[in-house]
């Protein structure tokens, strides 16, 4: 999760809402990603979404098969679906997601429905630290978009 929170951390310094990805199998980051829809205005440019693309391109395979996904924030629906899709093994979840979590907070896909593929879900690993990044992050752009009301 330590990796994951480094990713985070450059959403963060992209002002990117800081949600970090790692994918690991047998014991080896095998890809990472962070959020990067603002910068690349894209809507599916979530952390897991791109950490599971970079896994598939580096085996050569769509299904990540013995593979464990460390996430900072729960993942939303359709980046569950995708853990799904591509038969995670395991994911670790740093915060729950309140808003959009579809891994037990809002919803829970991965184990309220039977599909073809069940991913096991670990959660609150580091939870701290996953959110006080989100926490500063957002204290930050509120701090700003003050600051900015103010000027204008």
């Amino acid at each position: 999760m330590k990796e994951a929170l480094k990713e985070a951390k450059k959403a963060y310094d992209i002002e990117e809402i800081p949600v970090g990805a790692v994918i690991v199998k047998d014991g080896k980051i095998i890809s990472r990603a962070h959020n990067v829809k603002e910068t690349k205005n894209i809507a599916t440019g979530h952390a897991e979404l791109l950490a599971i693309e970079k896994a598939c391109k580096k085996l050569n395979s769509w299904r990540l098969i013995d593979c464990d996904m460390y996430v900072t924030l729960e993942p939303c629906p359709m980046c569950t679906g995708a853990l799904i899709n591509s038969r995670i093994r395991r994911v670790y979840i740093g915060t729950n997601d309140d808003k959009t979590g579809a891994c037990g907070s809002k919803l829970n896909l991965l184990e309220d429905y039977k599909f073809n593929h069940s991913v096991e879900v670990h959660r609150g690993l580091m939870k701290d630290e996953c959110e006080t990044i989100l926490k500063d992050f957002f204290k930050m752009l509120r701090k700003r978009n003050k600051l900015e009301k103010e000027l204008n």
